[in-house]
């Protein structure tokens, strides 16, 4: 028997009546080319070897497939059924193959990202380590601003949002939720009049992140549903989110923060929880990280699983 004539080892116990994929590519050849010969030299077998190879295939299935005559070779009813699901089968593994090799090629080329200062640079880019070595072919052009973007416009494939969505068309995934709250760091705490109830803020250096002009008011909400409002006053306005981590960890005073944002210093205890029974309570703010993309364009491939690897990131931190 030559090289080629050699069909694969034999098939486990377990699925010995089951033809291989093999077995139904040479059987639809067969049929498909009118001969065994016509079909050896599609598929590089001599006609005896294609012939014994059919002779193997039907007493595997213990049936009957080809009628057999000096002239032509025709289907048994058994063999049309055969036949039928043969093809449909091949082309079902071939459509696999293509969508999965497609997919792959899809892991590679430019995602474009775009994300909010403090999350770009506590999560994000820090995630990007782990996300290159499990894909490597994919480039991230990471934008970070506080700016709200255009994605259409500007061809972003991923936004990375907190709170409040403002446009309700894009579709939207959670990543974390985005509960604040108070904290400082040991450090400023040493010496510093006990903080009991928000009322207690008024004898301490409060950080605030503010974006407009105006007075600084947190608010509180307790476990009964109580609504505390306190004017608070420090040496520190800002519009940056890492500068008012910073300014905590490095004791200059009081900050209210999103609890993803400093999970690892909580951790760690360069920063400390205060007032845990009470919740920050903002109107207009709701609760979350979002991956945010387009309706209007086709999400690719290499966006869905940054925007996986993203989320799993944030679980591992909560967990």
């Amino acid at each position: 028997m030559a090289k080629n004539d050699v069909i694969p080892a034999a098939l486990p116990a377990s699925t010995l009546h089951t033809p291989s994929l093999r077995e139904m590519e040479l059987f639809v050849s067969v049929v498909q080319n009118g001969s065994f010969s016509a079909a050896g030299r599609q598929i590089g077998l001599s006609p005896a070897s294609v012939s014994r190879h059919i002779n193997g295939l039907e007493d595997k299935l213990n049936a009957r497939l080809l009628n057999r005559t000096s002239r032509k070779l025709s289907l048994s009813d058994t063999g049309v059924h055969f036949y039928e699901r043969a093809t449909a089968i091949l082309e079902d593994v071939r459509t696999m193959s293509m969508e999965v090799s497609e997919e792959h090629r899809s892991l590679s080329g430019v995602l474009r990202v775009h994300c909010r200062i403090l999350v770009g640079e506590t999560h994000i880019a820090p995630a990007l380590l782990g996300f290159s070595r499990l894909y490597p072919d994919i480039q991230v052009h990471l934008t970070l601003s506080n700016e709200t973007v255009d994605l259409v416009e500007q061809n972003i494939d991923v936004d990375i949002r907190i709170g409040q969505l403002a446009d309700s068309s894009l579709i939207a995934r959670k990543l974390t939720s985005a509960e604040r709250i108070l904290c400082a760091s040991p450090d400023y705490l040493e010496g510093k009049p006990e903080i009991r109830t928000p009322h207690d803020l008024l004898d301490h250096n409060c950080l605030a992140y503010r974006t407009n002009l105006g007075d600084v008011v947190w608010r509180f909400l307790d476990c009964g549903g109580n609504l505390t409002e306190v004017p608070v006053d420090g040496s520190l306005l800002t519009n940056s989110g890492p500068a008012l981590k910073i300014a905590a960890i490095s004791g200059l005073g009081l900050a209210l923060m999103p609890e993803w944002s400093i999970a690892n210093e909580l951790r760690d205890g360069r920063l400390v929880r205060l007032l845990p029974e009470q919740r920050i309570s903002f109107a207009s703010f709701v609760n979350g990280v979002y991956a945010v993309y387009s309706p209007s364009r086709h999400l690719p491939v290499k966006a869905r699983v940054f925007i996986d690897y993203l989320a799993e990131v944030f679980r591992k931190q909560q967990a």
